[in-house]
């Protein structure tokens, strides 16, 4: 097996409190690793991975470049691995050569980019023939906060935008498939309309010890949700996974 067994890759969920507060993080691991392929990737770009390193957990066995704007990542813990290069640079003109990648990731970074056109054509650009163009991002039903009745102690949409710094909600996989132009091989949703519960009390206004009290309260709940979740389900965000045609 070439990538990481999905027991393996849930095991270093690199978010605080995986079980509680980072629970929905655990959902965007299993989602990226059932639309991940198989394969024997030998050198693969990730594009504002931060300090996160998903990709370097995902295939072990891969050389990663880990590109970001912020360049104090490059200290970060997940960079200091001898198979990883940190690269600071900008997603919209990557300073690689064309045809160079196996695989490029985009997890969660393109609801951040204002010109994502240019982005997904430099992620191309760099991407070998028959390579695989992994992404992340939000979708339509993405909301925040979900049930009206925690906006008392949830910040309201304008001011997650702000804080996250995104330029857009998400995207429909029709939306994603006009943006990229390459057939979809497999997608997968995650946060389901009950686990995002746990999801927006994480990011509530709440005390650190009151969110993680009302997550292990709910936790029954959420890993029924989660358990019962299959990948096509209605989830607030999706994996997919993109293939660049053969020469």
């Amino acid at each position: 097996m070439y990538k990481t067994s999905l027991s393996q890759f849930l095991a270093k969920n690199p978010f605080s409190y995986p079980l509680t507060l980072g629970f929905f993080y655990r959902e965007k691991m299993r989602a990226i690793h059932h639309i991940a392929p198989n394969r024997p990737l030998q050198n693969i770009l990730e594009v504002g991975g931060g300090e996160s390193g998903l990709t370097a957990l995902l295939y072990p066995k891969a050389r990663i470049t880990n590109l970001d704007l912020n360049p104090l990542y490059t200290y970060a813990p997940c960079n200091q691995q001898k198979r990883v290069r940190f690269v600071c640079g900008d997603a919209t003109a990557l300073p690689f050569k064309s045809c160079f990648f196996d695989a490029v990731t985009l997890f969660d970074l393109l609801e951040h980019v204002p010109d994502h056109k240019k982005a997904i054509s430099e992620a191309l650009r760099v991407l070998q023939p028959d390579g695989f163009l992994l992404v992340s991002s939000p979708n339509e039903n993405w909301r925040f906060p979900y049930y009206s009745f925690m906006k008392p102690i949830c910040p309201n949409e304008a001011e997650m935008f702000e804080e996250w710094g995104h330029v857009r909600r998400g995207y429909s996989l029709h939306e994603l498939e006009d943006l990229i132009r390459l057939p979809c091989k497999s997608y997968a949703t995650f946060i389901t309309p009950v686990t995002v519960l746990c999801h927006d009390v994480s990011f509530s206004r709440l005390s650190p010890r009151l969110r993680r009290g009302i997550c292990a309260v709910f936790s029954p709940i959420t890993w029924l949700g989660y358990v019962l979740h299959k990948p096509a389900n209605t989830g607030t965000e999706t994996a997919s996974a993109w293939q660049k045609a053969a020469k």
